[in-house]
């Protein structure tokens, strides 16, 4: 999900990124506080400072742009690193890691906003809506069964089907109140409260895909290797 430090376009001239940078903070900005409909490509250029060609040099229409936007802001949150396979580390302790920043990411301000946004125009944009998707949530789910498949090749985890025991971690800690929190009913969990929330989905988890005691695993520098 990383872009390169310089992006040619089709005549061969290098992009700005500062400009790239400006432009995508200015959709980020102006889609959380006008909505999808109430933000157009001429404001986010006046809201970026740059010119409205400037704007479509980057990225090629508004529904582009506001993928972009959630690639960014789950980046921020939800880096690649973080699904990173280590020998080193516990499985349990990349699941903490991995749980707490999904968890303060779906929690945020910026996300429950953008998921508002997608779930009222969805019968409008279908397109618009599978692109939130692919952008966040399946980016997600890819890597994180990704990792699964690892663990359970190394014996660290028992896990059949990773895609959806990847998807069943992920719904473990939206919990009952990622609900609630999407229709203004409550305010999400922070703190401690949250902390131990994570640790509670994480101990679930490990206990239902813990590994059978004696069961053959191949070897991690052959994992490594491969």
């Amino acid at each position: 999900m990383s872009e390169p430090l310089v992006l040619i376009n089709k005549i061969g001239r290098p992009k700005d990124q500062t400009k790239r940078k400006a432009i995508l903070e200015a959709a980020k900005e102006l889609f959380l506080r006008k909505g999808y409909e109430g933000s157009s490509m001429d404001a986010i250029a006046t809201e970026a400072g740059v010119s409205k060609l400037t704007v479509y040099s980057h990225y090629c229409d508004k529904a582009t742009l506001f993928s972009a936007a959630i690639t960014a802001k789950c980046d921020e949150q939800l880096p690649e690193r973080l699904f990173e396979f280590s020998p080193q580390a516990s499985i349990e302790s990349v699941l903490l890691k991995i749980g707490g920043h999904f968890h303060e990411l779906i929690s945020s301000r910026e996300a429950v906003q953008l998921q508002r946004i997608v779930v009222s125009m969805a019968t409008q944009e279908p397109r618009l809506a599978r692109m939130f998707y692919e952008a966040g949530a399946q980016h997600m789910l890819n890597e994180m069964s990704r990792l699964l498949a690892l663990a359970a090749l190394t014996g660290r985890l028992r896990v059949e089907d990773p895609q959806k025991a990847a998807e069943r971690f992920f719904c473990l800690l939206k919990g009952g109140e990622y609900f609630r929190v999407l229709i203004g009913f409550c305010a999400p969990m922070v703190g401690e409260e949250a902390r131990q929330h994570v640790k509670d989905v994480v101990a679930l988890f490990m206990h239902i895909y813990q590994p059978v005691a004696g069961a053959a695993a191949l070897p991690e520098a052959l994992i490594a290797s491969g």
